[in-house]
């Protein structure tokens, strides 16, 4: 079954900071519908304290990658989630070393 991670990247261009958000396991309809969960639900509309957010913006860059901004009253936070598929592992078998897809052991 296919493994997917969600990537998260903070930051401005050279200063971008990525991080794998969470790993998942299945379709690639199973995981376009988890990152859209996890989209729908980083820094929601409403604070944990109840307040409203000023504006909390969502930008399709294509079906499997989406920004998030969020304005408050003092300062704009953007976020961007990326799903990408695990095609390489030199920890599975039934994966090949490399993108190029050499086998195990070669």
């Amino acid at each position: 079954m296919p493994r997917w991670a969600v990537v998260e990247a903070h930051g401005q261009a050279e200063a971008s900071i990525y991080a794998v958000h969470s790993e998942l396991e299945g379709t690639e309809a199973e995981a376009v519908a988890a990152l859209l969960r996890i989209v729908d639900t980083y820094e929601e509309a409403v604070t944990a304290a109840g307040r409203r957010r000023q504006r909390r913006k969502v930008f399709r860059v294509s079906d499997r990658s989406y920004l998030v901004r969020v304005e408050n009253l003092l300062s704009i936070h953007e976020a961007h989630f990326t799903l990408a598929e695990l095609i390489a592992d030199t920890h599975d078998d039934g994966l090949p070393n490399t993108v190029g897809g050499s086998p195990k052991g070669s």
